[in-house]
């Protein structure tokens, strides 16, 4: 399960349609499963509520996507009546290849229920809505009632271009555009899963403001998935949000580097040769380039636009040596999606060693070099000047060594040559065979011991072969090619005799922040004209010296790399947006409908699209995070939400077993406290002293523990789950997660929701909250107090065992 959909209060029941799998434990057959419960906390697990649609063939021709429900009690949809009014499902038809008319498409689709949401009918003029777009959905549909008139309102979006649109309708079928929410606050991911509503400040219902809710991925606060929100006033056409930030102001802190003084002073260029005025051009350009797209999202006159010369020309632009004193670096990236990948070299620079047979820049024919040729080769066409992107002068290529191109036929024999040393490295391209048909060996007493094919590219990369098993032997080289069509030649070029391994060529397009020769923080363009904010954390390197450098090595398509505004700060950009949650697991959360009492209560899926397809459970995988009421509370920033968990999780606690600490000093390191359990709420408040982080510790045994906790010097609360169990499943899994908190009359007060696989903190009674999956070991439940640095003091605290809540 994912994405939480048709979230709806009924009759007494609450209804938790979802993204839903029937067939598997990662994401796929996408249909809405179905769940009913009447506290939010004990749910029912009902039948498949809306399939996937299927053709006669048993194709699959529509996914069904994530959207909502309403109870249409006036019947403006005519599929039910008024005494037994329908439920409507609007969703996301995503129609697949299998479609015969809408193949790729997104579009909106109604279904109904008229028995209270148990089996449910798709409408026959499906779709509703269609822009004729490839990512238009997740509809949240209401009934507005204003100044503008009564009618439902749908928000929905355009997921690339990170937009909300409105549309309104009185009978849920036919559906009028109203206006657009444009880019604004994070735009690094896709949007999706918007939800529109209205709360009052502190219960005042006399200040109304309206929240948009846009969940975002990848390019949220704490990496991967997340959900920022806005707060506002809608008319009934157009939301106007008031938290907007800026899109040309940098986070505050020092300028590394902004491009805008006409030159790239400081900074050294570095060109092929073969395309001697570069990516880059002589100075900073001022934005697009001739034949470019739009560039958009730059700051001031220039930037950097590796887009000179067009995407052919490559090189790199370093700064000048700076020392780290900030705990970020922000920055503006777009450009070509191609990362930097371990164990490749930014350029073409061949391994020290040997060049065997001089190369191939002799004068006059392979065979007049003593090489054997056989087959179409007979001709005596190699070496050769074309073909081969990223040769070093002449190249062996089979394609034009003969009369018939990609059929030539034959072998290329080198003389013979001593193995002195451990490593032959060379640069290949030409066709891909795994049947030995066309590939490049080694051949030892003539028999192949090393071979190589090529990948189906014209660009030449560097291959290499460890020899050392055949230290001082004979050996010659052997180009195969009896393979025709396509794709039916070999290039090889530059062959090195010698003691290091050659590296492949990075076709990367990067920005990367060098720490004594290594890149230790890397990011790549998202194959986009807008430039994003990135941010580095960079503070495992404070007080080292670094370099930024921005590698374009790649001449194909989106082959270039944009960069601006380069700004050490002790905030990442993202963290001046508002943000429903700052852990790693909390998305796509959307409201209920229709929930009793004018409650706004808000579900989301405790993952992240990062590993959420990994994560290490066995007969599932998904999981939804405690239903939450949001609130809006004034601040000094302005009306900003404040969440707490549904006071229907009272029902769970086992107050019987509560256990309460006395006020106590903490010293530092750490105290077990006399209680444990996996499956706990913690209510603690501190106060800092002396300590440099203090805090909880949850879900321990004797050598991990997932750390909750707070650092005086940056006021952050943290989830610290690098050694929380098996957090080694994904690369992208281990994290420290924090968000800004302030102390309140000098103290922080906390409330931990603990679950056997996950750890919701709400701090300063909601004003904050983080949200991250963790798996621990079997049996790992002890709780304990830590501090480091100095002593801390609890002011308060109580352990109280909660019931399971079963599905």
């Amino acid at each position: 399960m994912n994405d939480p959909n048709g979230l709806v209060y009924y009759n007494g029941t609450y209804h938790m349609y979802y993204q839903y799998n029937p067939y598997g434990t990662t994401w796929g057959n996408m249909s809405w499963g179905h769940a009913t419960s009447t506290d939010l906390l004990h749910w029912t697990e009902q039948p498949l509520a809306i399939p996937q649609t299927f053709n006669g063939s048993g194709q699959a021709t529509e996914d069904i996507f994530s959207g909502s429900i309403v109870v249409d009690s006036q019947n403006t949809s005519g599929f039910g009546t008024l005494q037994n009014p329908p439920m409507v499902a609007v969703y996301t038809s995503n129609f697949t290849g299998n479609h015969p008319t809408l193949a790729g498409k997104q579009a909106q689709s109604l279904a109904y229920s008229t028995d209270s949401g148990q089996t449910w009918t798709k409408y026959s003029g499906n779709p509703v809505l269609s822009r004729n777009t490839t990512d238009f959905r997740d509809p949240k549909v209401f009934w507005y009632q204003g100044a503008a008139g009564s009618y439902w309102v749908m928000s929905a979006v355009e997921a690339n271009e990170h937009r909300v649109l409105f549309y309104k309708s009185t009978d849920l079928k036919s559906w009028t555009y109203l206006d657009d929410f444009e880019p604004a606050n994070a735009t690094g991911g896709q949007w999706e899963c918007p939800d529109l509503f209205p709360l009052a400040v502190d219960g005042n219902p006399n200040n109304i403001k309206w929240v948009l809710v846009v969940n975002i991925n990848p390019g949220s606060v704490a990496g991967g998935s997340g959900g920022q929100y806005f707060v506002g006033s809608f008319d009934g056409t157009t939301f106007t949000s008031e938290t907007t930030d800026p899109v040309d102001v940098a986070p505050p802190g020092t300028l590394l580097a902004g491009f805008n003084g006409g030159s790239y002073s400081g900074w050294n260029v570095s060109n092929d040769p073969a395309n001697p005025g570069g990516p880059w051009g002589t100075a900073p350009p001022g934005g697009t380039l001739a034949g470019q797209q739009t560039v958009t999202g730059s700051i001031g006159a220039g930037l950097v636009n590796g887009f000179n010369g067009g995407d052919v020309p490559t090189g790199t632009l370093e700064s000048a040596p700076f020392t780290i004193s900030k705990d970020y670096i922000n920055f503006l990236a777009g450009g070509g999606n191609h990362p930097r990948q371990a164990g490749e070299q930014p350029g073409n620079t061949p391994p020290p060693g040997y060049l065997l047979f001089d190369g191939f820049d002799y004068p006059g024919t392979l065979s007049a070099a003593g090489w054997q040729l056989t087959g179409d080769f007979e001709a005596a066409r190699n070496p050769s000047t074309v073909g081969g992107e990223y040769a070093i002068g002449k190249r062996i290529n089979t394609f034009e060594g003969g009369p018939n191109a990609d059929n030539n036929t034959g072998t290329i024999t080198s003389p013979e040559f001593y193995l002195t040393n451990t490593n032959i490295g060379f640069l290949l391209g030409g066709g891909n065979r795994t049947d030995g048909q066309l590939q490049v060996e080694l051949l030892v007493n003539g028999v192949p011991v090393r071979s190589t094919t090529g990948s189906n590219s014209g660009d030449m990369n560097w291959k290499n072969w460890d020899v050392t098993p055949y230290y001082g032997q004979i050996a010659r080289i052997r180009i195969v090619d009896n393979a025709t069509g396509a794709w039916g030649h070999l290039t090889l070029d530059n062959m090195v005799l010698g003691s290091e391994p050659a590296k492949p060529r990075s076709s990367e397009t990067t920005v990367n922040l060098m720490v004594n020769g290594q890149a230790v923080r890397t990011t790549t363009g998202s194959n986009s004209e807008h430039l994003e904010w990135k941010a580095w954390d960079v503070s495992a390197y404070k007080g080292s010296e670094a370099t930024i450098r921005i590698v374009d090595n790649n001449r194909g398509g989106w082959g270039h790399i944009l960069a601006d505004e380069f700004v050490a700060s002790d905030i990442t950009r993202p963290e001046q947006h508002d943000w429903l949650d700052w852990g790693r697991d909390y998305y796509a959360a959307v409201s209920f409908s229709n929930a009793p009492d004018g409650k706004r209560i808000m579900v989301g899926w405790m993952n992240n699209w990062d590993y959420g397809q990994s994560t290490p459970t066995s007969t599932w995988r998904g999981t939804m995070a405690l239903p939450r009421e949001v609130q809006l509370t004034q601040t000094a920033q302005g009306p900003r939400l404040t969440q707490k968990v549904v006071q229907e999780v009272d029902a769970l606690k086992n107050t019987g077993a509560a256990y309460t600490a006395s006020a106590q000093d903490i010293a530092p390191g750490t105290s077990t406290l006399p209680v444990s359990g996996d499956v706990v709420q913690v209510d603690a408040e501190f106060s800092p002293g002396t300590a440099s982080a203090f805090g909880l510790k949850v879900l321990g045994n004797s050598t991990e523990a997932t750390k909750v906790g707070y650092a005086t010097s940056s006021g952050r609360v943290f989830i610290d789950r690098t050694a929380s169990g098996n957090e080694g499943f994904h690369p992208a899994f281990a994290s420290v997660d924090d968000v800004p908190v302030q102390l309140i009359n000098g103290r922080l007060r906390l409330r931990l929701y603990v679950d056997r696989a996950s750890v919701e903190v709400f701090a300063q009674d909601g004003l904050a909250t983080l949200t991250d999956q963790v798996f621990p070991a079997a049996g790992a439940n002890t709780l304990s107090l830590f501090s480091e640095g100095g002593t801390a003091r609890l002011e308060s605290l109580t352990v109280t065992p909660l019931h399971n809540a079963m599905w």
